[in-house]
């Protein structure tokens, strides 16, 4: 069999039709994407009742879903637009490394930030304490080591297999099981490596995250007050809708036994989380923050009063 030095990625075949629907879509959702993660960025880098361990990890949450989508979305328009969907072997692998990249940081994260609630709910007295600056600096850049480090791992251990056969994806972008499938050597330890990896970067923080929300579930039952439930619940609402938006959606993708998105369902699974969920979180934390559409009004008058 001959070497694989290209893949040609399949897409939407049924959607052909749709095509300029679809690219005007995409676009509208990546700028919107980046405008709105940007937007977080900049409000808590520009606003002082912002400097909190809370929005600290938020920015860092944004710009992990930044590079999520920029893996996956430019490709995408650029297929659309010139109707050519192959792509050099290297960048396919290269793609696959940057989304499970950022994948991993945000598992990692997300688990900062439960952290971070249950540091504020459950030991309230000494939160202030526990999550100083240095120690929340120290959180994230052990979030972006560990990522980084795994994934360079798993990068090395992909790069030496030999790719041949057909190079065919079903998929719209180069995900693990269709480049596994290329593999011309048997990938059984690469894919025990692979969960292993799984397992400490998104299996283990899933589990850290449930317990952390069962002991802030706990501590907040103690409280006799009803609104005062509510008032303590409302400071982590945000970061549970988008833990239960980011992990189901990903559930829901291998739970599916799609061999990496061969099935149309997977496919739109897969195009939700790689790209819905990055937009949903800015707008999720705008929405349901106070203090986020606080520091944005004040900004805005500003802007208007010059």
């Amino acid at each position: 069999m001959s070497r694989i030095t290209t893949v040609i990625l399949v897409g939407f075949p049924n959607a052909e039709i749709f095509r300029v629907i679809l690219f005007t879509l995409l676009l509208l959702i990546y700028c919107g994407t980046i405008c709105g993660n940007l937007m977080i960025i900049t409000l808590v880098s520009t606003s002082k009742n912002l400097h909190t361990p809370m929005y600290f990890f938020l920015t860092q949450v944004s710009i992990s879903d930044v590079i999520l989508i920029t893996a996956i979305v430019p490709s995408i328009l650029h297929f659309l637009l010139i109707e050519v969907r192959f792509m050099r072997l290297t960048l396919c692998i290269a793609q696959y490394n940057s989304f499970s990249f950022a994948v991993c940081l945000e598992c990692l994260l997300l688990t900062v930030m439960s952290f971070d609630r249950y540091s504020a709910i459950c030991n309230p007295l000494r939160y202030s304490s526990i999550m100083n600056f240095r120690f929340c600096n120290v959180l994230a850049a052990l979030s972006w080591f560990l990522s980084m480090s795994l994934i360079c791992i798993e990068s090395i251990t992909i790069s030496k297999l030999q790719f041949c056969g057909s190079n065919v994806i079903h998929h719209f972008f180069c995900d693990l099981y269709p480049l596994l499938k290329f593999s011309c050597i048997d990938t059984t330890m690469v894919q025990l490596e692979i969960t292993i990896l799984i397992v400490i970067l998104v299996v283990t923080p899933f589990v850290l995250i449930i317990t952390s929300y069962i002991c802030i579930i706990i501590s907040i039952l103690k409280i006799h007050s009803l609104t005062q439930r509510r008032k303590v619940f409302s400071t982590c609402s945000s970061h549970l809708t988008v833990v239960c938006i980011f992990y189901g959606t990903i559930s829901s993708i291998y739970i599916l036994p799609s061999k990496g998105g061969a099935l149309p369902i997977s496919r739109v699974l897969s195009l939700f989380y790689t790209v819905g969920t990055p937009i949903l979180n800015p707008i999720v934390y705008s929405l349901r923050n106070k203090e986020l559409n606080k520091a944005l009004q004040k900004i805005h008058s500003t802007i208007r009063d010059k």
